[in-house]
């Protein structure tokens, strides 16, 4: 139920009740009821509320975007793909593609970035690399 107490109060509202609480106007059993929590979720709330009171948010953390690569990876992806395409373009040397599990296997042992083969593969697409 504490996952949605964002959508039912805002945050002036429940500061509002622990400040009272906090100074014995109301009990915590009328808060939690008020609140539609539970003993626990009531006394962690208010641990985060005393902690820091000027900061304190009801609302959830937001999600992290871990599905970002770094821009110094982009950067790396990006000039090893531009080696492979001069490679391509030497008609002395016999290649007539992108290898992108060297590319990833550069990146792992020289960057010690770890990158997902689809992910060279997106980025080979976007930026003109792809054949």
């Amino acid at each position: 139920m504490m996952h949605h107490l964002h959508k039912r109060f805002s945050d002036p509202q429940v500061k509002e009740l622990f400040e009272k609480y906090l100074l014995g106007q109301i009990e915590h059993v009328y808060v939690e009821q008020i609140l539609g929590v539970k003993r626990r979720q009531f006394f962690i709330l208010l641990k985060r509320f005393k902690h820091d009171p000027g900061s304190f948010s009801i609302l959830p953390p937001p999600k992290s975007l871990s599905r970002k690569i770094s821009p110094l990876i982009e950067s790396n992806i990006l000039n090893e793909l531009t080696i492979e395409k001069d490679m391509i373009i030497n008609v002395d040397i016999p290649i007539k593609s992108y290898n992108y599990s060297y590319i990833r296997d550069i990146l792992q042992n020289q960057y010690q970035q770890k990158v997902s083969l689809p992910t060279i593969i997106d980025r080979a697409k976007k930026n003109g690399f792809y054949l």
